[in-house]
């Protein structure tokens, strides 16, 4: 079986470090899915990188997370629902709207839905969504903005949840109370 080293700052490559200092930094740990991207330096940078742009973008805190966790949810990762479930909880983001993306039931508002239908779309077309598509989202109140936005955080989610699923990274342990799989 071939394992992939989950790195600290010890192990990590030298170009590497600034990166896992800043996940020490901002999260009081090296969560494990950085550490095993540390192996390399640009993509462990480049998806911190993604995250911040993620954060930064049009989306609020349920909107974010509805794209996270579809995504997540979708893929069926193993260690990103825990940890996004555990992220949601810090964002504020009701249990109600959690439990639905991780239970794939529908969610509190039509708006929200919406954005996981379109999210959805956008996996399974591989990009190549309908004008039905592209015009039922826009109908529910996004603007051509979040169209680029759910790209963009698909583009960070295929990191992470590709990694994981090929590292098999193990979950951390602030998460594991979160633990989940898809039900089939």
């Amino acid at each position: 079986m071939i394992v992939f080293k989950k790195h600290d700052l010890d192990s990590a490559p030298e170009e590497a470090r600034p990166f896992l200092e800043n996940s020490q930094k901002n999260m009081g740990r090296i969560p494990g899915l950085h550490g095993v991207m540390a192996e390399s330096p640009q993509v462990i940078e480049g998806y911190q990188k993604l995250h911040q742009l993620v954060l930064d973008s049009s989306f609020d805190n349920d909107e974010k997370t509805v794209v996270w966790q579809t995504i997540n949810v979708e893929n069926a990762c193993h260690y990103c629902v825990p940890a996004h479930t555990g992220i949601a909880k810090m964002m504020k983001v009701s249990d109600d709207i959690t439990n639905a993306l991780r239970d794939e039931t529908p969610l509190p508002s039509d708006k929200l839905e919406a954005l996981r239908i379109f999210t959805l779309a956008v996996m399974h077309k591989q990009g190549n969504v309908s004008q039905d598509d592209l015009g039922a989202f826009l109908a529910a109140g996004y603007k051509n903005r979040q169209v680029l936005e759910v790209i963009l955080v698909l583009a960070q989610k295929v990191m992470s949840n590709y990694i994981n699923h090929i590292a098999d990274t193990p979950l951390d342990e602030p998460v594991k109370k979160y633990a989940w799989s898809k039900s089939q």
